[in-house]
């Protein structure tokens, strides 16, 4: 596929749906400067470059700030609302699921319930408005304690409600091995709640062995990132034979890192690897799901045709319930055959 306007323009109709989003990563630049002036945190340089990182850690710094500029549960609903209409608009977003990280507000005396009530309000305002369908997935920071991993499960099995759909892990994955979360990850399972996890991201020491022990140990049916399982043959193996799907993202958060990534993802896809294309933290990445999806068209070459099969992907790996997924799945069909897919 050519990277013309026209193609651009093509790839933006496609319907999509993002299974890989965080909620701090899709706060507005002018919507974090005007959280953080109430809130009177300073910005660590000017709101024009806040975006622009040295390296991983500077944008998880970055990223732990905004997290504090969130204070109350209309602040929480306006963050998803306005990603969700972006979405709608730019890419023709259907339907999305949102990482939040719970422990991240709770040390700022924002309670579990504080955050979920403002989601919850802001995706059904943006569902009804929009007719784009959204869950929720809390989210444990590998760089906090097991035990605080506990905490958060606690606050999440407490308060339960139709739009969370499972729990996930992020941050620094060489900080937190996975299997220091097997508790968590068991009674989340046993409570019903689908299970994914950050793995084998290619930003430092992440082995291609933390996929068998989120599989194995943690119970994920779908994972996040994953780069790093093409440097195992049969772990790659195993990957493509259990069809386990994987949420990349192309844009990553540092320029350095933009050719190898969107590289890993063009092998994952010619490994026969299940991949579905997301954002990840897309206003902080400056970018957006149609760029997502143009990056891997020009780096691995794709048809149409096989960018619809991408987009059809991510309605196969969604968490919604099997009545909700039929009939997005029939919307996907419907809007695919539009452009002649």
């Amino acid at each position: 596929m050519s990277d013309g306007g026209g193609e651009r323009a093509f790839l933006a109709r496609l319907p999509k749906a993002e299974l890989h989003v965080h909620v701090v990563g899709a706060l507005r630049p002018g919507t974090l400067a005007e959280l953080a002036a109430k809130r009177g945190l300073a910005l660590p340089r000017p709101a024009v470059a806040l975006y622009r990182y040295a390296s991983f850690y500077d944008f998880i710094e970055v990223f732990r700030l905004a997290a504090r500029a969130l204070a109350r549960a209309e602040d929480f609903a306006r963050v998803v609302y306005e990603y969700i209409e972006l979405g709608h608009r730019a890419s023709s977003l259907r339907h999305v699921e949102f990482f939040f990280n719970p422990g991240y507000h709770y040390p700022y005396g924002v309670g579990y319930r504080t955050q979920l009530d403002g989601l919850v309000a802001g995706i059904r305002d943006a569902e009804r408005d929009f007719g784009v369908s959204a869950l929720l997935i809390p989210s444990f920071d590998r760089e906090y304690s097991p035990q605080a991993a506990l905490e958060v499960l606690d606050d999440v099995l407490a308060h339960r409600c139709d739009e969370v759909a499972g729990i996930g892990m992020d941050g620094p994955e060489d900080k937190g091995p996975p299997g220091g979360f097997a508790e968590a990850y068991r009674r989340a399972g046993a409570a019903g709640l689908r299970r994914t996890a950050h793995v084998c991201e290619d930003y430092a020491l992440t082995p291609p062995a933390n996929y068998a022990v989120c599989r194995d140990l943690l119970g994920c049916e779908r994972l996040d990132h994953g780069y790093r399982l093409l440097g195992d043959a049969a772990l790659l193996a195993r990957a493509r034979e259990e069809a386990v799907a994987f949420t990349c993202c192309p844009k990553p958060s540092t320029r350095e890192r933009d050719a190898t990534r969107v590289g890993a993802i063009r092998a994952m896809l010619e490994a026969g690897l299940a991949v579905t294309l997301a954002t990840d933290d897309p206003l902080m990445f400056e970018t957006d799901l149609t760029d997502a999806y143009a990056r891997v068209a020009r780096a691995a070459g794709c048809s149409r045709e096989r960018m619809g099969a991408l987009a059809r992907a991510g309605v196969e790996a969604c968490w919604l319930d099997d009545a909700r997924k039929a009939r997005l799945r029939e919307r996907f069909a419907r809007e695919l055959a539009a452009l002649g897919l």
